[in-house]
């Protein structure tokens, strides 16, 4: 009997990779932005990030797109008002919207409660951002 065992093949590699860990909110680095809006970093690599965002009533980013970063907006309470290309798009609780790299966008809450939602970026999106201010 010929019996073919499948190979396997190891990649020599400098980058240390972490043992998976929970992540949660509450011990997440946390910053704020526009005065009264907070971020909590849930994962923060250079290829990839994921932050849970919680946006005052009547608060907006600044009109931008990112050259590299494909983002992924997924709200978890509230209304989130999205402007992308021109459009705009009202998602609720357990809807999201992608956006892809070179596509102006802004998000806002217009609504009179908070927004909270998760914000996927990859690669990371900070330090990728060019302001596109609408005509």
């Amino acid at each position: 009997m010929n019996v073919t065992l499948p190979l396997l093949l190891l990649v020599a590699t400098d980058a240390v990779v972490a043992p998976p860990t929970p992540v949660a909110k509450d011990r997440a680095d946390h910053y704020v932005w526009g005065g009264v809006n907070d971020g909590w970093h849930l994962v923060r690599q250079s290829d990839l990030s994921v932050i849970e965002e919680r946006m005052a009533p009547g608060t907006a980013e600044v009109r931008h797109f990112h050259r590299k970063a494909r983002q992924f907006f997924y709200v978890l309470t509230g209304e989130l008002t999205m402007e992308a290309d021109g459009r705009t798009h009202r998602l609720a609780r357990g809807q999201g919207i992608e956006i892809a790299p070179g596509i102006p966008h802004q998000a806002r809450n217009d609504s009179e409660a908070p927004v909270e939602m998760l914000v996927t970026s990859s690669p990371k999106s900070h330090g990728d951002r060019v302001d596109a201010p609408l005509p």
